[in-house]
């Protein structure tokens, strides 16, 4: 080659899929909720109008979405971590060892 340089391809980035308007509201709402006091369960069906179920089921797709975690980072990793910790309690108490049956 004589030293000139090729020409580089251009990658279009690819945008990043948009949250809907409640996802971004289950956002906000989660890096509220920290601050306010009372039942969060009640919060969530006025607002949401969903069961507690229904909405940490929504949440937890959520928070594993590209989107979200582009949206907001620091959030999105707590709430993660969050999930995490709950999950490995969950599992301890689950798996721990239980006495075997004493038979006569």
């Amino acid at each position: 080659m004589d030293g000139s340089t090729a020409p580089q391809a251009t990658v279009a980035p690819v945008p990043a899929p948009e949250l809907s308007e409640r996802e971004l509201a289950i956002l906000a709402f989660e890096g509220r909720w920290w601050s306010q006091a009372g039942a969060k369960e009640q919060a969530i069906r006025s607002e949401f109008d969903l069961s507690a179920a229904r909405y940490y089921q929504l949440l937890g797709v959520l928070i594993d979405s590209p989107a979200a975690l582009a949206h907001d980072p620091m959030l999105v990793k707590r709430l993660q971590r969050m999930r995490e910790a709950r999950e490995q309690a969950r599992a301890r108490r689950t798996l721990r060892p239980t006495e075997p049956p004493q038979y006569p």
